[in-house]
Protein backbone atom coordinates (compact mmCIF):
# COMPACT_ATOMS: atom_id res chain seq x y z
CA UNK A 1 0.00 0.00 0.00
CA UNK A 2 2.58 2.40 1.03
CA UNK A 3 4.83 1.50 -1.86
CA UNK A 4 1.90 1.87 -4.12
CA UNK A 5 1.37 5.60 -3.04
CA UNK A 6 4.86 6.23 -3.54
CA UNK A 7 4.31 5.16 -7.15
CA UNK A 8 1.58 7.53 -7.52
CA UNK A 9 3.12 10.66 -5.70
CA UNK A 10 6.69 9.89 -7.90
CA UNK A 11 4.77 10.17 -11.18
CA UNK A 12 2.33 12.78 -10.42
CA UNK A 13 5.61 14.84 -9.64
CA UNK A 14 7.39 13.71 -12.79
CA UNK A 15 4.22 14.56 -15.12
CA UNK A 16 4.00 18.44 -13.42
CA UNK A 17 0.64 17.72 -11.86
CA UNK A 18 -2.12 15.62 -11.35
CA UNK A 19 -3.97 16.97 -14.15
CA UNK A 20 -3.82 15.79 -17.53
CA UNK A 21 -2.28 17.40 -20.33
CA UNK A 22 -4.57 19.34 -22.50
CA UNK A 23 -5.25 17.69 -26.11
CA UNK A 24 -2.59 19.18 -28.78
CA UNK A 25 -4.11 21.70 -31.28
CA UNK A 26 -2.79 21.04 -34.78
CA UNK A 27 -1.77 23.79 -35.99
CA UNK A 28 -1.09 26.01 -39.39
CA UNK A 29 1.55 28.54 -39.38
CA UNK A 30 2.65 30.90 -41.92
CA UNK A 31 5.53 32.46 -41.78
CA UNK A 32 7.49 35.15 -44.51
CA UNK A 33 11.06 36.02 -43.55
CA UNK A 34 12.33 38.94 -42.96
CA UNK A 35 9.03 41.04 -42.94
CA UNK A 36 10.11 43.94 -41.14
CA UNK A 37 12.81 44.51 -44.38
CA UNK A 38 10.28 43.51 -46.71
CA UNK A 39 7.88 46.25 -44.82
CA UNK A 40 10.53 49.30 -44.46
CA UNK A 41 11.87 48.79 -47.87
CA UNK A 42 8.64 49.18 -49.38
CA UNK A 43 7.75 52.23 -47.32
CA UNK A 44 11.40 53.93 -48.15
CA UNK A 45 10.73 52.77 -52.26
CA UNK A 46 14.64 50.80 -51.87
CA UNK A 47 15.00 48.08 -54.29
CA UNK A 48 14.59 44.77 -53.19
CA UNK A 49 18.27 43.69 -53.96
CA UNK A 50 19.78 47.01 -52.15
CA UNK A 51 21.39 45.67 -48.81
CA UNK A 52 18.67 46.69 -46.42
CA UNK A 53 18.71 46.93 -42.03
CA UNK A 54 15.65 48.20 -39.48
CA UNK A 55 17.53 49.57 -36.72
CA UNK A 56 16.03 49.96 -32.92
CA UNK A 57 17.96 51.18 -30.37
CA UNK A 58 21.27 51.65 -32.10
CA UNK A 59 21.21 47.82 -32.54
CA UNK A 60 20.15 46.04 -35.75
CA UNK A 61 16.66 44.57 -35.56
CA UNK A 62 16.42 42.45 -39.01
CA UNK A 63 17.93 42.49 -42.44
CA UNK A 64 17.77 41.56 -46.05
CA UNK A 65 19.47 38.48 -47.30
CA UNK A 66 22.03 40.51 -49.64
CA UNK A 67 23.08 42.26 -46.39
CA UNK A 68 23.15 39.46 -44.17
CA UNK A 69 25.88 38.24 -47.12
CA UNK A 70 27.81 41.01 -45.66
CA UNK A 71 28.09 40.15 -42.11
CA UNK A 72 25.21 42.64 -40.90
CA UNK A 73 22.71 40.30 -38.73
CA UNK A 74 20.98 40.95 -35.63
CA UNK A 75 21.48 42.60 -32.42
CA UNK A 76 25.07 44.06 -34.39
CA UNK A 77 25.85 48.03 -33.58
CA UNK A 78 24.77 50.00 -36.17
CA UNK A 79 28.40 51.54 -36.80
CA UNK A 80 29.81 48.19 -37.34
CA UNK A 81 26.90 47.27 -39.97
CA UNK A 82 27.86 50.44 -41.94
CA UNK A 83 31.32 49.55 -42.06
CA UNK A 84 30.77 46.00 -42.90
CA UNK A 85 28.25 47.17 -46.06
CA UNK A 86 29.21 50.73 -47.20
CA UNK A 87 25.80 50.82 -49.57
CA UNK A 88 23.83 49.55 -46.66
CA UNK A 89 20.82 51.31 -46.45
CA UNK A 90 19.24 52.03 -42.90
CA UNK A 91 15.30 52.96 -41.13
CA UNK A 92 14.62 52.92 -37.81
CA UNK A 93 11.96 49.92 -36.87
CA UNK A 94 8.23 51.19 -36.83
CA UNK A 95 6.04 48.79 -35.27
CA UNK A 96 3.27 50.58 -36.63
CA UNK A 97 4.36 50.59 -39.95
CA UNK A 98 4.93 46.74 -39.53
CA UNK A 99 0.88 46.45 -38.68
CA UNK A 100 -0.35 48.59 -41.14
CA UNK A 101 1.72 46.82 -43.60
CA UNK A 102 0.87 43.02 -42.50
CA UNK A 103 -3.21 44.15 -42.61
CA UNK A 104 -3.90 43.40 -46.26
CA UNK A 105 -2.20 39.74 -46.00
CA UNK A 106 -4.24 39.10 -42.77
CA UNK A 107 -7.42 39.78 -44.31
CA UNK A 108 -6.55 38.27 -47.33
CA UNK A 109 -6.18 34.95 -45.22
CA UNK A 110 -9.05 35.32 -42.77
CA UNK A 111 -11.21 35.56 -46.17
CA UNK A 112 -10.32 32.22 -46.96
CA UNK A 113 -10.24 30.43 -43.45
CA UNK A 114 -11.70 32.41 -41.07
CA UNK A 115 -10.27 32.25 -37.23
CA UNK A 116 -6.59 33.57 -37.76
CA UNK A 117 -4.51 34.64 -35.28
CA UNK A 118 -1.69 37.45 -35.35
CA UNK A 119 1.46 36.05 -33.59
CA UNK A 120 3.30 39.53 -34.55
CA UNK A 121 3.42 41.07 -38.43
CA UNK A 122 4.54 38.81 -40.78
CA UNK A 123 3.33 35.06 -38.72
CA UNK A 124 -0.07 33.82 -38.56
CA UNK A 125 -1.29 30.69 -36.76
CA UNK A 126 -4.57 29.26 -37.29
CA UNK A 127 -6.19 25.46 -36.36
CA UNK A 128 -5.09 22.99 -39.48
CA UNK A 129 -8.66 20.74 -38.97
CA UNK A 130 -10.98 22.57 -40.85
CA UNK A 131 -8.93 23.95 -43.74
CA UNK A 132 -7.54 20.04 -44.03
CA UNK A 133 -10.66 19.20 -44.69
CA UNK A 134 -11.82 21.86 -47.10
CA UNK A 135 -8.46 21.77 -49.35
CA UNK A 136 -8.11 18.13 -49.14
CA UNK A 137 -4.88 17.62 -46.36
CA UNK A 138 -2.55 19.68 -43.99
CA UNK A 139 0.13 20.09 -46.82
CA UNK A 140 -2.71 21.06 -49.56
CA UNK A 141 -4.19 23.68 -47.48
CA UNK A 142 -0.83 24.73 -46.09
CA UNK A 143 0.56 25.67 -49.12
CA UNK A 144 -2.45 27.10 -50.64
CA UNK A 145 -3.07 29.84 -47.57
CA UNK A 146 0.91 30.41 -48.21
CA UNK A 147 0.27 31.16 -51.58
CA UNK A 148 -2.63 33.39 -50.62
CA UNK A 149 -0.24 35.21 -48.53
CA UNK A 150 2.33 35.54 -51.41
CA UNK A 151 -0.26 36.97 -53.68
CA UNK A 152 -1.26 40.15 -51.44
CA UNK A 153 2.22 41.38 -50.37
CA UNK A 154 3.93 38.54 -48.36
CA UNK A 155 6.69 37.18 -50.99
CA UNK A 156 8.57 33.55 -50.01
CA UNK A 157 5.74 32.90 -47.14
CA UNK A 158 6.16 29.40 -45.46
CA UNK A 159 4.12 27.15 -43.83
CA UNK A 160 4.60 25.16 -40.83
CA UNK A 161 1.99 22.18 -39.23
CA UNK A 162 2.74 20.29 -35.91
CA UNK A 163 0.67 19.86 -32.76
CA UNK A 164 1.39 23.12 -31.16
CA UNK A 165 1.75 26.37 -32.40
CA UNK A 166 5.05 26.50 -31.34
CA UNK A 167 6.22 23.54 -33.05
CA UNK A 168 4.66 24.91 -35.75
CA UNK A 169 6.30 27.84 -35.99
CA UNK A 170 9.82 26.30 -35.85
CA UNK A 171 8.85 24.26 -38.62
CA UNK A 172 7.93 26.83 -40.98
CA UNK A 173 11.62 28.54 -39.46
CA UNK A 174 13.04 25.55 -40.92
CA UNK A 175 15.38 24.83 -43.58
CA UNK A 176 13.87 23.32 -46.40
CA UNK A 177 14.28 19.64 -47.26
CA UNK A 178 14.08 20.31 -50.53
CA UNK A 179 15.03 22.82 -52.69
CA UNK A 180 12.05 25.44 -53.27
CA UNK A 181 9.70 23.53 -50.75
CA UNK A 182 7.66 26.05 -48.80
CA UNK A 183 5.57 23.26 -46.33
CA UNK A 184 7.39 21.64 -43.74
CA UNK A 185 4.97 19.34 -41.90
CA UNK A 186 5.83 17.39 -38.32
CA UNK A 187 3.89 14.08 -37.75
CA UNK A 188 1.50 14.04 -35.69
CA UNK A 189 2.98 13.11 -31.86
CA UNK A 190 5.82 13.80 -33.33
CA UNK A 191 6.51 17.48 -32.05
CA UNK A 192 9.07 16.89 -29.36
CA UNK A 193 11.19 15.11 -31.88
CA UNK A 194 11.44 17.39 -34.29
CA UNK A 195 11.84 20.53 -31.04
CA UNK A 196 14.79 17.79 -29.66
CA UNK A 197 17.48 19.13 -31.98
CA UNK A 198 17.07 22.57 -32.11
CA UNK A 199 19.42 25.06 -29.97
CA UNK A 200 17.89 26.79 -26.75
CA UNK A 201 18.24 30.21 -28.63
CA UNK A 202 15.21 29.65 -30.75
CA UNK A 203 12.63 30.20 -27.23
CA UNK A 204 14.03 33.75 -27.30
CA UNK A 205 15.53 34.05 -23.98
CA UNK A 206 19.07 34.64 -24.13
CA UNK A 207 19.41 34.54 -20.21
CA UNK A 208 17.57 31.26 -19.71
CA UNK A 209 20.11 29.71 -22.58
CA UNK A 210 23.24 31.17 -21.53
CA UNK A 211 22.72 29.44 -17.53
CA UNK A 212 21.58 26.57 -19.40
CA UNK A 213 24.83 25.99 -21.55
CA UNK A 214 26.78 27.12 -19.14
CA UNK A 215 25.41 23.65 -17.09
CA UNK A 216 25.84 21.71 -20.60
CA UNK A 217 22.60 22.17 -21.85
CA UNK A 218 22.13 23.05 -25.29
CA UNK A 219 19.57 21.64 -26.96
CA UNK A 220 15.51 21.53 -26.34
CA UNK A 221 15.66 18.04 -25.62
CA UNK A 222 18.03 18.20 -23.27
CA UNK A 223 16.16 21.01 -21.85
CA UNK A 224 12.87 19.03 -21.93
CA UNK A 225 14.53 16.01 -20.39
CA UNK A 226 14.47 17.56 -16.99
CA UNK A 227 11.39 17.25 -14.67
CA UNK A 228 8.61 20.13 -14.22
CA UNK A 229 9.52 20.45 -10.40
CA UNK A 230 13.01 20.46 -10.73
CA UNK A 231 12.58 23.61 -13.61
CA UNK A 232 9.83 25.26 -11.96
CA UNK A 233 12.17 26.06 -8.67
CA UNK A 234 14.95 27.19 -10.49
CA UNK A 235 13.29 29.38 -13.01
CA UNK A 236 9.93 30.65 -11.81
CA UNK A 237 6.84 30.24 -14.13
CA UNK A 238 8.54 31.76 -16.92
CA UNK A 239 10.83 28.99 -17.23
CA UNK A 240 8.46 26.56 -16.39
CA UNK A 241 6.50 27.98 -19.70
CA UNK A 242 9.37 27.79 -22.06
CA UNK A 243 10.47 24.05 -20.97
CA UNK A 244 6.72 22.78 -21.47
CA UNK A 245 7.68 24.49 -25.33
CA UNK A 246 10.65 22.74 -25.46
CA UNK A 247 8.98 19.65 -24.76
CA UNK A 248 6.22 20.12 -27.48
CA UNK A 249 3.51 20.48 -24.82
CA UNK A 250 2.72 24.20 -25.84
CA UNK A 251 -0.64 25.20 -23.78
CA UNK A 252 -1.39 27.95 -25.83
CA UNK A 253 -5.01 27.64 -27.96
CA UNK A 254 -5.36 29.21 -31.40
CA UNK A 255 -7.60 32.68 -30.39
CA UNK A 256 -8.96 34.05 -33.29
CA UNK A 257 -8.33 38.01 -33.45
CA UNK A 258 -11.57 40.09 -32.98
CA UNK A 259 -12.09 42.66 -35.86
CA UNK A 260 -13.51 45.83 -33.64
CA UNK A 261 -16.43 47.53 -35.51
CA UNK A 262 -16.33 50.56 -37.76
CA UNK A 263 -18.05 53.44 -35.25
CA UNK A 264 -16.48 56.36 -37.39
CA UNK A 265 -19.24 57.97 -38.72
CA UNK A 266 -20.07 60.73 -42.25
CA UNK A 267 -22.34 63.22 -42.58
CA UNK A 268 -21.86 64.49 -46.00
CA UNK A 269 -24.55 67.90 -47.22
CA UNK A 270 -24.92 68.64 -50.47
CA UNK A 271 -25.51 71.69 -50.87
CA UNK A 272 -23.41 72.71 -48.05
CA UNK A 273 -25.22 74.12 -45.03
CA UNK A 274 -24.38 77.57 -43.53
CA UNK A 275 -26.44 77.47 -40.63
CA UNK A 276 -25.46 75.84 -37.47
CA UNK A 277 -29.00 74.56 -36.73
CA UNK A 278 -29.90 73.37 -39.94
CA UNK A 279 -26.25 70.99 -39.62
CA UNK A 280 -27.06 69.59 -36.19
CA UNK A 281 -30.70 68.78 -37.63
CA UNK A 282 -29.29 67.48 -40.56
CA UNK A 283 -26.69 65.16 -37.97
CA UNK A 284 -29.12 63.59 -35.71
CA UNK A 285 -29.61 60.68 -38.09
CA UNK A 286 -26.22 59.68 -38.16
CA UNK A 287 -25.61 60.45 -34.46
CA UNK A 288 -28.64 58.03 -34.05
CA UNK A 289 -26.80 55.48 -36.15
CA UNK A 290 -23.85 56.17 -34.05
CA UNK A 291 -25.29 55.04 -30.79
CA UNK A 292 -27.44 52.52 -32.23
CA UNK A 293 -23.73 50.80 -33.89
CA UNK A 294 -22.42 51.51 -29.91
CA UNK A 295 -24.98 49.83 -28.58
CA UNK A 296 -24.99 46.99 -30.91
CA UNK A 297 -21.64 46.15 -29.80
CA UNK A 298 -22.07 46.88 -26.08
CA UNK A 299 -20.11 49.86 -25.88
CA UNK A 300 -20.69 53.20 -24.26
CA UNK A 301 -18.49 56.39 -25.63
CA UNK A 302 -16.88 58.47 -22.99
CA UNK A 303 -15.13 60.76 -25.27
CA UNK A 304 -15.44 61.53 -29.07
CA UNK A 305 -13.59 63.67 -31.92
CA UNK A 306 -15.94 65.77 -33.99
CA UNK A 307 -14.27 67.21 -37.39
CA UNK A 308 -16.39 69.86 -39.51
CA UNK A 309 -15.13 70.96 -42.62
CA UNK A 310 -16.53 73.95 -44.70
CA UNK A 311 -16.71 74.46 -48.20
CA UNK A 312 -12.54 76.08 -47.90
CA UNK A 313 -11.39 72.83 -47.14
CA UNK A 314 -10.73 73.82 -43.49
CA UNK A 315 -11.07 71.08 -40.59
CA UNK A 316 -12.49 72.28 -37.82
CA UNK A 317 -11.67 69.61 -35.10
CA UNK A 318 -12.26 69.26 -31.53
CA UNK A 319 -12.23 66.01 -28.73
CA UNK A 320 -15.00 66.29 -26.38
CA UNK A 321 -15.43 64.23 -23.22
CA UNK A 322 -18.65 63.18 -20.79
CA UNK A 323 -18.74 62.36 -17.52
CA UNK A 324 -20.82 59.77 -18.27
CA UNK A 325 -21.21 58.90 -21.80
CA UNK A 326 -22.54 59.92 -25.18
CA UNK A 327 -26.11 59.57 -26.00
CA UNK A 328 -27.49 60.81 -29.89
CA UNK A 329 -28.74 64.05 -28.05
CA UNK A 330 -25.18 64.33 -26.78
CA UNK A 331 -23.48 64.16 -29.19
CA UNK A 332 -25.47 66.78 -31.31
CA UNK A 333 -25.46 69.38 -28.66
CA UNK A 334 -21.22 68.97 -29.00
CA UNK A 335 -21.31 69.53 -32.70
CA UNK A 336 -24.10 72.40 -32.21
CA UNK A 337 -22.12 73.91 -29.83
CA UNK A 338 -18.74 73.48 -31.72
CA UNK A 339 -20.17 75.11 -34.76
CA UNK A 340 -21.66 78.08 -32.93
CA UNK A 341 -18.36 78.35 -30.84
CA UNK A 342 -17.13 82.14 -31.23
CA UNK A 343 -19.43 82.51 -33.95
CA UNK A 344 -23.08 83.78 -34.99
CA UNK A 345 -25.23 80.71 -34.92
CA UNK A 346 -27.44 82.12 -37.41
CA UNK A 347 -24.40 82.06 -39.47
CA UNK A 348 -20.57 80.68 -40.13
CA UNK A 349 -17.60 82.32 -41.68
CA UNK A 350 -18.17 79.08 -44.88
CA UNK A 351 -20.93 76.68 -45.47
CA UNK A 352 -19.80 73.15 -43.96
CA UNK A 353 -19.73 70.22 -46.67
CA UNK A 354 -19.31 67.57 -43.99
CA UNK A 355 -19.28 66.22 -40.33
CA UNK A 356 -17.36 63.51 -39.32
CA UNK A 357 -17.61 61.56 -35.58
CA UNK A 358 -15.33 58.93 -34.30
CA UNK A 359 -14.94 57.59 -30.87
CA UNK A 360 -11.52 58.16 -28.92
CA UNK A 361 -12.33 56.31 -25.91
CA UNK A 362 -15.22 53.62 -25.30
CA UNK A 363 -16.05 51.36 -22.77
CA UNK A 364 -18.18 48.35 -21.64
CA UNK A 365 -21.91 49.10 -21.48
CA UNK A 366 -21.86 46.66 -18.60
CA UNK A 367 -19.72 49.17 -16.51
CA UNK A 368 -22.51 52.17 -17.10
CA UNK A 369 -25.54 50.20 -16.29
CA UNK A 370 -28.07 51.58 -14.08
CA UNK A 371 -28.35 50.07 -10.93
CA UNK A 372 -30.98 48.07 -9.62
CA UNK A 373 -33.28 50.18 -7.74
CA UNK A 374 -32.96 52.88 -10.00
CA UNK A 375 -29.55 55.56 -10.84
CA UNK A 376 -28.10 56.67 -7.67
CA UNK A 377 -27.86 60.69 -6.50
CA UNK A 378 -24.06 61.08 -8.82
CA UNK A 379 -26.19 59.80 -11.61
CA UNK A 380 -28.92 62.15 -11.31
CA UNK A 381 -26.37 65.33 -10.98
CA UNK A 382 -25.24 64.11 -14.23
CA UNK A 383 -28.18 63.50 -15.50
CA UNK A 384 -29.41 67.19 -14.28
CA UNK A 385 -26.36 69.43 -15.36
CA UNK A 386 -26.56 67.71 -18.80
CA UNK A 387 -29.41 68.53 -19.33
CA UNK A 388 -28.99 72.16 -18.00
CA UNK A 389 -25.71 72.11 -20.31
CA UNK A 390 -27.79 71.48 -23.54
CA UNK A 391 -30.34 74.39 -22.56
CA UNK A 392 -27.97 77.17 -21.84
CA UNK A 393 -24.92 76.46 -23.89
CA UNK A 394 -20.98 74.34 -23.54
CA UNK A 395 -19.77 77.12 -20.77
CA UNK A 396 -22.92 77.66 -19.18
CA UNK A 397 -21.95 74.95 -16.64
CA UNK A 398 -18.68 75.07 -15.25
CA UNK A 399 -16.67 73.07 -12.26
CA UNK A 400 -14.08 75.16 -10.80
CA UNK A 401 -10.28 73.44 -10.90
CA UNK A 402 -6.89 75.07 -8.88
CA UNK A 403 -4.34 75.81 -12.09
CA UNK A 404 -1.13 77.80 -11.37
CA UNK A 405 0.00 81.69 -10.67
CA UNK A 406 0.35 84.05 -7.73
CA UNK A 407 -3.35 85.25 -7.18
CA UNK A 408 -6.48 83.01 -5.99
CA UNK A 409 -8.17 84.36 -8.74
CA UNK A 410 -5.38 83.37 -11.61
CA UNK A 411 -5.05 80.06 -10.22
CA UNK A 412 -9.14 79.42 -10.54
CA UNK A 413 -9.50 77.84 -13.58
CA UNK A 414 -13.12 76.93 -14.72
CA UNK A 415 -13.38 73.72 -16.92
CA UNK A 416 -16.89 73.36 -19.15
CA UNK A 417 -18.71 70.71 -17.26
CA UNK A 418 -17.96 67.13 -18.66
CA UNK A 419 -14.05 68.27 -20.43
CA UNK A 420 -11.54 66.90 -19.25
CA UNK A 421 -9.28 69.81 -17.69
CA UNK A 422 -6.20 70.86 -19.73
CA UNK A 423 -3.41 68.03 -19.56
CA UNK A 424 -0.92 70.56 -18.65
CA UNK A 425 -3.11 72.11 -15.86
CA UNK A 426 -1.14 69.75 -12.98
CA UNK A 427 2.11 70.47 -14.14
CA UNK A 428 1.10 74.58 -14.08
CA UNK A 429 -0.29 74.36 -10.41
CA UNK A 430 3.42 72.64 -9.38
CA UNK A 431 5.43 74.83 -10.80
CA UNK A 432 7.61 77.34 -8.63
CA UNK A 433 5.48 80.55 -8.92
CA UNK A 434 7.49 83.58 -7.47
CA UNK A 435 5.78 85.50 -4.80
CA UNK A 436 2.64 82.88 -4.62
CA UNK A 437 0.82 82.44 -0.82
CA UNK A 438 1.34 78.99 0.60
CA UNK A 439 -1.63 76.40 0.52
CA UNK A 440 -4.64 75.47 1.21
CA UNK A 441 -5.98 77.56 -0.86
CA UNK A 442 -9.00 79.62 1.25
CA UNK A 443 -12.66 77.46 0.77
CA UNK A 444 -14.28 80.53 -1.04
CA UNK A 445 -13.43 82.58 -3.99
CA UNK A 446 -15.21 85.47 -4.51
CA UNK A 447 -16.35 86.23 -7.80
CA UNK A 448 -15.47 89.82 -7.76
CA UNK A 449 -13.50 91.41 -5.19
CA UNK A 450 -15.28 93.17 -2.71
CA UNK A 451 -14.08 96.70 -1.09
CA UNK A 452 -13.11 96.72 2.40
CA UNK A 453 -12.04 98.78 5.20
CA UNK A 454 -8.59 97.87 7.32
CA UNK A 455 -7.99 100.45 10.23
CA UNK A 456 -6.20 100.40 13.58
CA UNK A 457 -8.15 100.52 17.20
CA UNK A 458 -7.94 104.39 16.49
CA UNK A 459 -9.64 104.53 13.57
CA UNK A 460 -7.02 105.55 11.64
CA UNK A 461 -6.53 103.85 7.78
CA UNK A 462 -4.06 101.13 7.23
CA UNK A 463 -1.83 101.36 4.22
CA UNK A 464 1.31 100.29 2.84
CA UNK A 465 4.96 102.28 2.37
CA UNK A 466 7.00 101.98 -0.08
CA UNK A 467 9.23 99.81 1.95
CA UNK A 468 5.91 97.53 2.14
CA UNK A 469 5.48 97.80 5.93
CA UNK A 470 2.25 98.91 7.60
CA UNK A 471 1.71 101.90 8.39
CA UNK A 472 -0.10 100.50 11.32
CA UNK A 473 -1.86 98.00 13.51
CA UNK A 474 -4.62 96.26 12.19
CA UNK A 475 -7.27 97.15 14.79
CA UNK A 476 -10.79 96.80 12.74
CA UNK A 477 -12.02 95.43 9.72
CA UNK A 478 -15.29 95.94 7.58
CA UNK A 479 -16.73 94.35 4.45
CA UNK A 480 -18.87 95.95 2.06
CA UNK A 481 -22.28 94.07 2.50
CA UNK A 482 -21.91 92.55 5.49
CA UNK A 483 -24.51 92.81 7.98
CA UNK A 484 -24.86 95.61 10.16
CA UNK A 485 -22.22 97.39 8.18
CA UNK A 486 -20.03 98.27 11.01
CA UNK A 487 -16.41 97.68 12.62
CA UNK A 488 -15.70 94.29 13.87
CA UNK A 489 -12.28 93.25 15.63
CA UNK A 490 -9.28 91.97 14.07
CA UNK A 491 -8.63 88.93 16.15
CA UNK A 492 -5.17 88.10 14.00
CA UNK A 493 -3.52 89.14 11.18
CA UNK A 494 -0.19 88.05 8.84
CA UNK A 495 1.58 89.88 6.13
CA UNK A 496 1.58 91.83 4.12
CA UNK A 497 3.42 89.94 1.35
CA UNK A 498 4.38 92.32 -1.88
CA UNK A 499 3.74 91.31 -5.35
CA UNK A 500 4.93 92.97 -8.59
CA UNK A 501 2.95 93.07 -11.79
CA UNK A 502 4.71 93.17 -14.98
CA UNK A 503 7.54 95.17 -13.66
CA UNK A 504 8.93 95.12 -16.95
CA UNK A 505 5.80 97.47 -18.00
CA UNK A 506 4.87 101.04 -17.28
CA UNK A 507 1.40 99.20 -16.82
CA UNK A 508 2.68 96.92 -14.31
CA UNK A 509 1.36 97.42 -10.79
CA UNK A 510 2.48 96.59 -7.32
CA UNK A 511 0.46 94.98 -4.79
CA UNK A 512 0.55 93.72 -1.48
CA UNK A 513 -1.80 90.93 0.20
CA UNK A 514 -2.61 90.98 3.96
CA UNK A 515 -4.39 87.98 5.81
CA UNK A 516 -6.43 88.20 9.29
CA UNK A 517 -9.44 86.93 10.74
CA UNK A 518 -12.41 88.86 12.46
CA UNK A 519 -14.19 88.59 15.31
CA UNK A 520 -17.03 86.34 13.98
CA UNK A 521 -13.97 83.74 13.02
CA UNK A 522 -13.41 84.19 9.35
CA UNK A 523 -10.31 83.93 7.88
CA UNK A 524 -10.06 87.13 4.91
CA UNK A 525 -7.44 87.00 2.13
CA UNK A 526 -6.97 90.97 1.38
CA UNK A 527 -5.37 92.79 -1.63
CA UNK A 528 -4.01 96.05 -1.65
CA UNK A 529 -4.01 98.18 -4.85
CA UNK A 530 -3.92 101.96 -5.05
CA UNK A 531 -4.21 102.05 -1.50
CA UNK A 532 -7.42 100.23 -1.57
CA UNK A 533 -8.31 96.81 0.28
CA UNK A 534 -10.18 94.42 -1.43
CA UNK A 535 -10.82 91.25 -0.51
CA UNK A 536 -10.43 87.88 -2.87
CA UNK A 537 -11.51 84.90 -0.79
CA UNK A 538 -12.74 84.08 2.38
CA UNK A 539 -12.34 80.84 4.44
CA UNK A 540 -15.33 80.13 7.06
Amino acid sequence: MIGQQRVRVDAIVRGGGALPEPPPTRTIVLWCPDWPVIAAARAAGAPPEQPFAVVSKGLVYASSASARQHGVVRGLRLREAQARCTDLVVQSYDDALDHRAFEPVIRAVEAAVPGVEVLRPGTLALRSRGPARYYGGERAAAATLAGIAADHGAPGVRAGVADTPFAAEQAARARPVRPGERVRIVPVAGSSDFLAPLPLGVLGDADLASVLDRLGITTLGAFAALHDEQVRDRFGLAGAFLHRLAGGRDPREISAREIPPELRTEASFEPALDRADQIAFAFRRSADDFADRLRAAGLVATTIRVGILDERDILLERTWTHPRWFEAADVVDRVRWQLAGGVDPTGLEAPVTSVVLEPVAVDDMANHERGLWGSGPDERVHHGLARVQGMVGHDGVVTPRIGGGRTLSERMVLVPWGDAPPADLGAVRDRPWPGKLPGPPPATVLERPRPVDVVTVDGGSVDVDDRGVLSGTPGRFRAEGDRGGGFGAVTAWAGPWPLVVRWWDAGGRRLHRLQLVDAEGRAWYLVLADHRWWAEAVAT
